[in-house]
């Protein structure tokens, strides 16, 4: 598989990358065997880089990610995880309600200090077992999550003390890169102006239907030399399912509206004799900023059939036809919280 360059770091990733979110158990139950088989799908792709994250499955994820790398070739693949949140053990069957179906039994705190950052990368390294983290981002940050008021007192705490824990640890080589893991784009301005950051993980925002990236955040990455990984190609679902009834935008019931668009996007992709997924994935890549596009399941078939739609790449002269169907999200209030 191509690799690009992440940042103006030295390091590359596959334009295709692994997120093992399901495989903490989101949404349903991700036994090991299915985990293990998923992830050897992913590597006979040819996926190189994987992430995860202390939040999947409180821990679970991480420890299933790290046991399947632990034997591969340590010069053949790229890790992320990611920081912002601390897990503290709980008694078992008291773990609250985050949408992951048998996780660890851990809760978690958010602390994004130069403290809390250190901490939860030590951590890291004990749940994975691997002695090598390539990538740190900084999860969750954001209005988007913690509505604006608790936002601006993590994102202080962040500016404040955050940050200068991962410039050492990249420093030192702990890491390679680090960066922001959300799923909005002002937050990543505000970090961008007060600071350098090496790539984001953005998730749902620079899309095939969601193009709210492009007018601020874009530009900005070209002129600082920040990279993409594009996560969320989707769009909680409808991007995949198509227009249907019950389908998903962004973690709620799709709007009437939305499922005008993808209707409209749908008619396009037929017209090619594609399903509308394909261009969803492809969309991304073909901007050069895009260093990786992110793709996540817990069954190895659901990936294979989605690394399938990777070939044959559609025409550039294609997607201009999508564009009229395009939509940017409305800002979100102070009381529109995502786990």
């Amino acid at each position: 598989m191509k690799t690009r360059r992440l940042g103006k770091t030295d390091l590359s990733v596959t334009e295709v990358s692994f997120g093992a979110a399901a495989l903490g158990g989101l949404y349903r139950a991700c036994p090991r065997e299915q985990a293990m088989e998923t992830l050897g799908a992913a590597w006979d792709a040819g996926i190189r880089y994987f992430d995860v994250a202390p939040w999947y499955g409180l821990g679970l994820a991480e420890r299933r990610v790290g046991d399947f790398l632990r034997d591969k070739p340590d010069t053949e693949w790229v890790l992320s995880t990611k920081v912002g949140r601390l897990l503290r053990p709980v008694p078992t069957g008291t773990v609250p309600d985050y949408s992951y179906v048998e996780p660890l039994s851990f809760d978690a705190d958010y602390d994004y200090s130069y403290d809390g950052i250190m901490r939860s990368v030590e951590f890291s390294y004990a749940r994975l077992g691997l002695n090598r983290i390539d990538i740190i981002y900084v999860h969750d940050i954001g209005g988007y999550t913690h509505g604006a008021a608790k936002n601006a007192v993590y994102l202080r705490q962040f500016l404040d003390g955050g940050i200068k824990a991962l410039e050492e640890l990249k420093s030192a080589g702990a890491i390679k890169a680090f960066g922001l893991g959300v799923n909005e784009v002002p937050v990543c301005l505000d970090v961008m102006r007060n600071g350098t950051i090496d790539c984001i993980l953005m998730a749902g925002r620079y899309t095939l239907l969601d193009r709210s990236a492009v007018a601020e955040l874009l530009p900005l990455c070209r002129r600082k030399g920040t990279s993409l990984v594009v996560g969320g190609v989707f769009n909680s679902g409808i991007l995949a399912t198509g227009a249907v009834p019950g389908s998903n935008f962004d973690y709620l019931p799709a709007t009437d509206d939305v499922l005008a668009k993808v209707a409209g996007m749908e008619a396009i992709a037929s017209n090619y004799g594609v399903p509308l997924a394909a261009p969803a994935l492809q969309f991304p890549l073909r901007d050069p900023l895009v260093s990786s596009v992110l793709i996540g399941t817990a069954k190895a078939s659901s990936l294979q059939r989605n690394m399938q739609l990777f070939e044959p790449p559609l025409s550039e002269t294609s997607f201009p036809e999508f564009d009229n169907f395009t939509l940017v999200a409305p800002p979100l209030g102070d009381e529109a919280v995502r786990v």
